[in-house]
């Protein structure tokens, strides 16, 4: 395959870390990650991070610097038939002493069951996982595969990254377009970071859709490459962090038109309407709770209306659960009711639950005093006087 074939956002990935941008956090000399990949002794991990912000980069990294087998899966168009074909290679690999490191990109896209299949598999030491996903791993990836892997943030790119990511492939003639002798001032370049939003694969493609149409590149040029390119969203539905903060901030406020025009943001961009769904359900109770109780029974079937009929005809009714929610009374009363609580569970730990509470199932357990003293609530109209809680806490309110 000829080179120039290849997107310019592939030719000009990094093959090393010292050319790896924007990570330092992860990958910085020192740092506990970046030694393990030196080591060539990376544990299970899940990538997590914006669109365009090194994820598979730096599996390809990987791939450069282990002495392991290094595999690679989608999850879009791969399943539980491609994954039992690179554990049998794996398998074949441990017996010879050979480490096999499977690459999943988009491991969100997976349900549970192919999820769950490969548990078996890392906890033998047939594989070394690494998955990489746009959304949150605590709602998208099954508990029993989270809690076997580490979890590293990737950040969205700094404009001093993507500046130098522009520069780089403007240089470069053997894999970026340096060979093309483009011309393109600093305002220029600025534009592009602009445009591209952190995302280092649309800077790039932006910079080549424009090169193809101009040796001179300026902003018009930029503008135009950028509109034919259609590259300012993925549509299979990737977070943009700002705007899902914008839209949440903005029901807050109780503005229900900037609220819209956030929601409008991501949908017409592509986002995926039962990601908003479920931020909707959590701000039901997070920003609204007693307040207005039928908010989360609104944000639920919400969901399930999106559910069940998708885009477009779903916009409407995202439409309307937004300007409900935003239009509510707000209380956080909840939400700061439950950290309060979880204070105490962490400074506490596992307090013992007060013996006339306890459910007394066996004649050992009623000896024992379980359920001894315990005041049936109906007998006292509900209005019995009664501690339920550890002696330590005796009389704590969390709600205000």
């Amino acid at each position: 395959m000829n080179l120039y074939n290849k997107p310019l956002a592939d030719r000009m990935r990094p093959n090393s870390l010292e050319d790896f941008l924007g990570q330092d956090d992860l990958v910085g000399k020192g740092k506990l990650l970046r030694k393990a990949i030196e080591a060539d002794n990376i544990p299970s991990m899940i990538f997590w991070g914006p669109p365009g912000s090194g994820k598979t980069t730096l599996a390809y990294i990987i791939a450069q610097k282990t002495k392991s087998d290094f595999q690679q899966l989608s999850a879009v168009s791969s399943g539980l038939k491609d994954l039992r074909e690179i554990i049998k290679q794996a398998e074949v690999n441990k017996r010879l002493g050979t480490k096999t490191i499977l690459f999943i990109d988009e491991i969100h896209r997976w349900n549970k069951s192919q999820q769950d299949s490969l548990l078996p598999n890392i906890e033998k030491g047939v594989i070394v996982l690494i998955g990489a996903t746009t959304e949150n791993p605590s709602f998208e990836i099954v508990g029993p595969l989270l809690s076997r892997c580490r979890v590293f943030v990737l950040k969205q790119l700094a404009k001093p990254h993507l500046k130098k990511i522009i520069k780089r492939a403007v240089e470069d003639k053997e894999n970026g377009i340096g060979r093309l002798k483009i011309k393109i001032d600093d305002k220029t370049i600025e534009l592009i970071t602009e445009m591209s939003n952190g995302d280092a694969r649309i800077a790039l493609n932006i910079l080549e859709y424009a090169s193809s149409l101009s040796k001179n590149i300026d902003k018009s040029i930029v503008k135009q490459a950028f509109q034919k390119s259609n590259l300012f969203y993925d549509k299979d539905g990737e977070e943009h962090y700002n705007i899902i903060s914008a839209l949440h901030k903005s029901m807050r406020g109780s503005d229900p038109n900037a609220a819209l025009y956030w929601l409008a943001r991501m949908l017409e961009a592509g986002e995926e309407p039962l990601y908003i769904a479920r931020r909707l359900v959590r701000f039901a109770s997070e920003d609204i709770g007693l307040a207005n109780s039928q908010a989360l029974e609104q944000a639920v079937a919400a969901y399930q209306a999106c559910h069940f009929i998708g885009m477009p005809e779903c916009n409407v009714i995202l439409a309307q659960a937004v300007v409900y929610m935003s239009k509510c009374k707000k209380s956080n009363n909840l939400y700061q009711a439950y950290e309060q609580a979880v204070i105490d569970v962490r400074k506490y730990g596992n307090l013992p639950v007060p013996l006339h509470i306890r459910n007394a199932s066996t004649k050992l357990m009623k000896k024992l005093g379980y359920g001894k003293g315990y005041k049936y609530s109906p007998d006292y109209n509900y209005k019995e006087k009664q501690e339920y809680l550890p002696k330590e806490l005796k009389d704590r309110k969390y709600l205000k």
